[in-house]
């Protein structure tokens, strides 16, 4: 039997060209630079090199800054960007005056209010759901649905009368750290969007969905009234939030269109999560910086792009 012979490819008829006709992509210029002398944060942030990720890190942080003060700097995120301790640095930028909206959904919410009203948070899910008590906290259950439907009641928005609630409580023990406090006390809105059945607050017996609902509603369309503050500028942050807050910013940003003649347009969106997903790429970075502006997706553990962001912010507001 014959064995078969196949085709292979004659690579000396190969076409080479000049290396220095060729445009190159990395240059002694973009690399990283090591330690010297100099061991401050502006010297590590400029020896980072100015390639991929890096260089949109800067470009975000530049985008942050020049909006302080001009336009709006929205930061939506999810329970993780809590759960990681980041919160104290959410607050920092919002003492600073660069975070114009906070825009949690339920999960964030919940952790930042077990931090302020019982100084912890975060269970063991496994072990609870083996027997039925995961989520099934008393306090938290009966005091964040008292204080929603007290908000449903008087008008609130969730955020608000989440804030309210803990602003009224004799025992916060960590109060200095609470982002939704934080953010009601400095006149800056703070809102959370509830999917009904997501949350733990959900399954208490003191769960109200006429309140939540109606709550969360009003939350969305304050949501919606801020973003024209985006308009030729402005920034997006959608920070650990895989499905809701991207669908809620989709919405919010099409009403604000449609009230405001097509605007905003021209803002930075950005989304910083532990792994890529499709909705915060679509619904946040790509659809909505099609009528101009810029995306970035910038992927990695909050608890160091987060800081990585927050003290860039700040030395670049510190050299102003």
């Amino acid at each position: 039997m014959t064995e078969p012979r196949f085709p292979e490819a004659d690579l000396s008829k190969v076409r080479t060209v000049p290396i220095a006709n060729r445009a190159n992509r990395v240059e002694p210029s973009l690399l990283a630079h090591p330690p010297g002398s100099d061991r401050s944060f502006d010297a590590f942030l400029a020896s980072l090199s100015d390639i991929l990720a890096a260089r949109d890190l800067r470009a975000v942080i530049k985008a942050v800054a020049d909006a302080t003060g001009r336009r709006g700097v929205i930061l939506q995120m999810g329970g993780h960007v809590i759960k990681t301790g980041m919160g104290p640095l959410v607050l920092h930028l919002l003492k600073r005056g660069v975070i114009t909206h906070i825009a949690m959904n339920s999960a964030a919410s919940i952790h930042d209010f077990e931090l302020c009203a019982y100084g912890g948070t975060s269970e063991d899910v496994a072990a609870g759901l083996a027997d039925g008590t995961f989520g099934m906290a008393e306090e938290t259950g009966r005091e964040m649905n008292a204080a929603v439907r007290e908000g449903h009641a008087m008008g609130w928005g969730m955020g608000e009368a989440l804030a309210r609630y803990l602003a009224a409580r004799s025992e916060a023990p960590g109060r200095e750290h609470c982002v939704m406090l934080g953010a009601w006390t400095l006149g800056v809105p703070v809102t959370v969007h509830a999917a009904i059945g997501t949350d733990i607050t959900h399954q208490h017996p003191h769960a109200d969905g006429a309140a939540i609902g109606a709550t969360s509603f009003r939350d969305f369309r304050r949501l919606a009234a801020s973003v024209p503050s985006l308009h030729e500028g402005g920034v997006i942050i959608n920070a650990g939030s895989s499905v809701i807050m991207p669908e809620v910013f989709l919405k919010a940003l099409t009403v604000a269109r449609n009230i405001g003649g097509g605007k905003p347009t021209g803002f930075t969106a950005v989304d910083f999560d532990m792994i890529r997903h499709y909705r915060p790429a679509v619904n946040v970075v790509e659809r909505p910086t099609l009528a101009g502006g810029r995306g970035y997706t910038i992927t990695g553990h909050h608890e160091l792009l987060i800081p990585l962001l927050v003290w860039g912010v700040d030395a670049a507001l510190g050299a102003r």
